[in-house]
């Protein structure tokens, strides 16, 4: 997706439909794509017409500052903010930045106001995100349905926002958990995430550790509770899973993308992980869809 993202178009898009599920649980307020150069783009929490809405907003270039309370944070690419609206905060482009490129969603709906809670009281308001990870493609996701007349319906578009809210704390109990890790193992585990598209090797993970081969493969797996090429390959096919359901790639597209050599090599790795081909596994309508593939 995000290799396509410069199909999406500039815009912000606002959503006004009627259900009262999306008071329960959750709606989207507005998402948008921009491109600010001007610093007349400054936005108070305290001085909005919007009320009990949470704006996640993430920055693609440039930069862009926020203050929350007492506190003043310049963001730069990667960087995230996530505040509620009535607040004491304000987010603008400073006077020394040419531009500001971003992402941003704007969710209302009691789980949105439960979540923004809980994600902001374990790890604050500032999060750091690769531009790859979930909750940042699942905006993608989104912007590109808008920019294709798809997110008609609120069910559907209920279903994503609440969606958003569960891989933004997913991910963060993933920071949790690899806060456990000791530092090497949480070093190559991001690696393995961050690159799982191209052809590594187990040098190339090891590379990233700073230990010998030795210690680092005894140590990953006391710790993981595989070898690094195992949950490598784990990565690589619950992605593979979920591309699978786009009947326009080919399996040989689909294998590339994932960081195999050739389409031969994937349906070997794949028939030995799920005891079928990709291609009976797409084609298998007896199957449960899964999204993702505990191995």
């Amino acid at each position: 997706m995000l290799k396509n993202n410069h199909l999406i178009k500039y815009g912000t898009y606002g959503f006004h439909f009627r259900g009262s599920h999306q008071e329960r649980v959750a709606g989207v307020y507005s998402i948008g794509f921009e491109k600010q150069t001007s610093t007349d783009y400054n936005y108070n929490g305290l001085t909005r017409s919007e009320m009990e809405v949470v704006v996640f907003q993430y920055t693609l270039k440039g930069e862009g500052e926020v203050r929350i309370g007492d506190h003043t944070h310049r963001l730069k690419a990667e960087d995230a903010f996530f505040v509620k609206i009535p607040s004491d905060h304000q987010y603008y482009l400073p006077t020394d930045v040419k531009e500001w490129e971003f992402v941003h969603i704007t969710l209302f709906g009691s789980e949105a106001i439960k979540y923004f809670k809980k994600i902001t009281d374990d790890v604050g308001h500032i999060l750091k995100l690769n531009m790859y990870a979930t909750p940042i493609t699942h905006i993608f996701d989104l912007l590109s349905k808008v920019n294709n007349d798809q997110l008609n319906d609120a069910y559907i578009t209920s279903s994503l926002a609440y969606t958003f809210l569960m891989e933004l704390q997913r991910f963060i109990l993933k920071i949790e958990r690899n806060d456990t890790l000791p530092d090497p193992i949480k070093k190559a585990t991001v690696y393995i995430h961050e690159n799982y598209s191209d052809q590594l090797t187990l040098d190339d993970i090891v590379g990233v550790s700073g230990l010998s081969k030795y210690h680092f493969t005894r140590l990953f797996h006391r710790t993981v509770q595989s070898t690094p090429i195992q949950y490598l390959t784990k990565i690589r096919i619950n992605k593979s899973i979920e591309l699978l359901k786009n009947e326009s790639l080919t399996i040989e597209k689909i294998a590339v993308q994932i960081g195999f050599s050739n389409g031969n090599y994937f349906n070997k790795v794949f028939r030995s992980a799920l005891g079928m081909s990709p291609g009976k596994y797409r084609k298998n309508k007896l199957l449960i869809a899964v999204d993702h593939l505990i191995m």
